[in-house]
């Protein structure tokens, strides 16, 4: 964990390296004081510094380097948090220089990490990614280690320095959490494959962090388990829950983790199995914060991510969400849009309606007779196809009903 929970004081350091892109280097620095927020620091000041030039060494230049360790000095900050990604070397330098400790902007985003995940997977998916930043930065961040250890009697001669000891403690847990994640992800795959088995179309919500997809997840399957909260982050476990559409079709309705510009690649790579579940969606649900003033840069990121993942070829419904607030101002960017207030649950008869269409397409109408006693059959038509037509004979119910090819095959012996 990169930051501890006590409240510390945090002087937030943004960076913009060219002039004509200043406005996205100040709502980078606008969504760094929301991620130290969440994290639970204290905000004591912030600078945002124009960084022409980047030092191999500090990042910074020697002149904006002393001024900001002034800054820290002034202020008794307890360490600096810099809007940027920076190596191991950098990090290591900036914080000998300033005497604080430093953190860049994908340590925050771990530590928040660290802080949401409740499940079992969640944990050991952050774990991963977090040894996988701290490993090349061992020299600077676990020296207290050889300080314990010190050099007198006893202690010089062959052997492991305790700098080799702590890589091969971290390597050693690399190796255990790796295996623990492919039972998990094993034990998915079988969860996956059961239900392909019963095939219930899968509907995932997705979209940038704090666009509301808890809400919009409690208010769509009238639950409350799924925590909501106006965090970023705050949704880092899956949560899948049933979903009555209006044809009286069943889906599975999945929350996910939210999505930020420059996320971790360590979190990707970490949470792999997570997005795997994406993968096997029949429809995305884009939920888009429709009061955010840069809600297009945040569409475009998720789209970025998407894309990255490899997941953009599935089907998409895009959903401007907060339409209640005052600051709703999303007027479009040349795709259909459907207006909602998950909060307030307005617009969500016309999103299920639309869910319910985009996953009709990919039905197509078959004639069946069911013989009696049919009532089982015709609950499962009714929950995972449309029912077009229904006609009660003598021995039985002749139905025309829009099904899915894997529903179409378990009832190809009822076929006319």
């Amino acid at each position: 964990m990169i930051l501890s929970r006590k409240q510390e004081r945090a002087y937030l350091l943004g960076i913009c390296t060219d002039p004509r892109i200043l406005s996205s280097a100040e709502e980078s620095l606008s969504e760094l004081k929301s991620l130290v927020q969440t994290a639970g620091a204290l905000q004591a000041g912030e600078w945002l510094a124009l960084v022409r030039d980047i030092s191999p060494a500090t990042y910074l230049g020697k002149g904006k380097v002393e001024k900001l360790k002034a800054i820290a000095c002034e202020l008794e900050v307890d360490l600096v948090i810099v809007d940027a990604e920076l190596s191991p070397t950098q990090n290591r330098n900036l914080e000998e220089e300033l005497g604080v400790r430093v953190i860049d902007r994908t340590g925050l985003i771990l530590d928040i990490f660290a802080l949401h995940a409740k499940s079992k997977e969640g944990k050991l998916q952050v774990e991963l990614a977090q040894y996988e930043y701290l490993f090349p930065r061992l020299v600077g961040s676990w020296t207290h280690f050889s300080r314990q250890r010190g050099g007198g009697v006893g202690l010089r001669g062959p052997g492991e320095t305790q700098l080799e000891v702590d890589r091969r403690r971290v390597r050693e847990r690399l190796t255990w959490i790796r295996k623990e994640l492919e039972k998990v992800s094993s034990s998915r795959q079988i969860h996956r494959t059961r239900r392909e088995g019963v095939p219930i179309p899968t509907v995932t919500l997705v979209g940038y962090t704090n666009a509301g997809k808890s809400t919009l997840f409690n208010s769509l399957v009238n639950a409350n388990q799924q925590l909501a909260q106006d965090k970023l982050f705050a949704t880092l476990d899956p949560k899948t829950k049933r979903l009555k559409l209006p044809s009286g079709r069943e889906v599975l309705l999945t929350d996910t983790v939210g999505f930020i510009r420059n996320l971790p690649h360590q979190l990707v790579e970490a949470f792999k199995s997570t997005f795997e579940e994406v993968a096997g969606s029949h429809l995305l649900i884009h939920v888009i914060d429709g009061a955010h003033p840069s809600w297009k840069h945040q569409a475009e990121v998720v789209g970025q991510v998407l894309s990255d993942l490899s997941l953009d070829h599935l089907p998409m419904i895009q959903v401007a969400n907060k339409m209640d607030t005052p600051s709703f101002h999303l007027n479009g960017n040349g795709k259909r849009m459907i207006p909602v207030s998950a909060l307030n649950q307005k617009g969500l008869d016309f999103l299920l309606s639309e869910i319910d269409q985009v996953l009709s397409q990919n039905c197509s109408a078959v004639k069946l007779f069911l013989p009696h006693p049919y009532g089982k059959e015709l609950s499962n038509l009714y929950s995972h196809g449309r029912i077009l037509n229904f006609s009660n004979r003598v021995k039985g119910v002749l139905v025309e009903v829009a099904l899915p090819e894997k529903w179409q095959r378990k009832f190809a012996v009822y076929a006319v």
